[in-house]
């Protein structure tokens, strides 16, 4: 079963808005065993849009469409459609009411362009819409379906798990297709290829492996199809238990875990807390963390040091020790290790000093140098690492190599 995702707008060619409608479909497209063979962006122009469907006519069971629904006059989806499918407009009295209602209570005034809204080409399946004014569309042509729905992401996640989700598991028997995504870190993709390359190459035909790497996470995506949905399940979490066998000391979680969930679960279990002191990574640390519901639990605050100033006076760093070593330097980071996990009396404490760019940098100390460094009762452990010259990058990598050595402390792990 093949299907295609094609999202209409502007502002998602020139970059102003992110499409990510079509990583949403596709995800739960793939659930269902469809095979999302393409997805494209075209104009709000009615010449691009006849032209898409006229290319992916005949060439997916499923094309799904999202935008150029609203009240402008710029969004010419409909009429569009109406030129496709040989039909007309027409308005429809239950998505006028539904819209009348909608303003009314908003004490807002009825215009045309809200009218216009209620018009929904003749030969389609109206899929209301819960959360908007602009409804789905359902229409069949030459054996294959088309839906079009809201551009904007939550109304269309709305029209998707109402009705289309449900309607296109119904009309198709369906394959089961599973993925299972194991999260690693503390290594390189192709270092992991290499340790993984008899687990890859004695893997059944029917499962697949894939390697996303995303500021040094490595998501392992384990995909497998199949007939027999209890069986394929078994095959996958054999496989799941090879690597944890193979390369535990690089995994950290699965499916979604992120390295913040992954450490929020291990203080929760530990009933343990933490804070942390950060210089390079201007609160970076922090907001992963407290991204994490119920992370109040464990997490105590944090200071963002910058300055050498704010190192010596709300942390304590001794004005000499700066001086000796330079901010970024082991001695440096593991006093502000120390010294804010007295201030939050806290278990543990993570710091970071480092050269994120792109200025700043020497021969001695490169711009993409930074010291970690996390205290606890166990002493304190201190790592330096070298990254890029991207400032951005380096503020993104600082922060996952600081998690990963806190989770690995927390664990016990060299």
């Amino acid at each position: 079963m093949k299907a295609i995702i094609i999202t209409i707008g502007d502002e998602l060619l020139i970059g102003q808005t992110i499409d990510t409608n079509s990583a949403w479909i596709g995800a739960e497209l793939s659930k269902l065993g469809f095979d999302v063979c393409r997805a494209v962006s075209v104009h709000d122009r009615r010449e691009d849009i006849l032209s898409v469907l006229g290319e992916v006519s005949g060439k997916a069971d499923v094309v799904l469409i999202t935008g150029g629904l609203g009240p402008t006059g710029d969004d010419i989806t409909k009429p569009t459609l109406c030129e496709f499918f040989n039909t007309k407009l027409v308005v429809n009295k239950e998505i006028l009411k539904t819209i009348e209602t909608m303003l009314s209570r908003r004490n807002m005034p009825m215009n045309e362009n809200n009218h216009k809204q209620a018009e929904v080409p003749e030969l389609c399946r109206v899929l209301s819409n819960d959360k908007g004014t602009a409804p789905g569309m359902w229409f069949e042509k030459d054996r294959a379906i088309y839906v079009s729905m809201p551009g904007v992401p939550y109304e269309m996640q709305h029209i998707m798990t109402k009705y289309v989700l449900p309607e296109l598991k119904r009309c198709f028997i369906s394959q089961t297709i599973i993925h299972k995504n194991i999260m690693t870190y503390g290594t390189f993709e192709a270092k992991l290829a290499e340790i993984l390359t008899d687990f890859e190459n004695g893997l059944p035909e029917n499962i697949k492996l894939a390697y996303l790497p995303s500021f040094g996470t490595i998501k392992l995506r384990l995909t497998g199809t199949g007939n027999d949905g209890n069986r394929l399940q078994k095959t996958i979490q054999d496989k799941v238990d090879e690597l944890y066998k193979i390369i535990p000391q690089f995994i950290y979680g699965e499916d979604e875990d992120t390295l913040e969930i992954s450490i929020g679960n291990l203080f929760k279990f530990k009933q343990q807390t933490v804070c942390s002191a950060e210089s390079c990574t201007g609160g970076k640390i922090a907001s992963l963390i407290t991204s994490i519901p119920g992370c109040s639990d464990y997490f105590k605050g944090s200071v963002i040091a910058y300055s050498n100033s704010a190192k010596s006076n709300i942390l304590g760093v001794p004005e000499e020790l700066i001086s000796k070593y330079g901010a970024v330097s082991q001695e440096v980071v593991s006093e502000m290790a120390k010294n804010a996990r007295k201030i939050f009396e806290t278990d543990y404490c993570i710091a970071t000093s480092g050269i994120a760019g792109p200025g700043g940098g020497s021969e001695a100390k490169p711009v993409g140098l930074v010291w970690l460094a996390v205290s606890s009762h166990n002493g304190i452990v201190a790592e330096k690492l070298i990254f890029g010259t991207d400032r951005q990058s380096n503020i993104e990598r600082f922060s996952a190599a600081a998690l990963n050595l806190l989770r690995k402390q927390i664990l016990g792990k060299k």
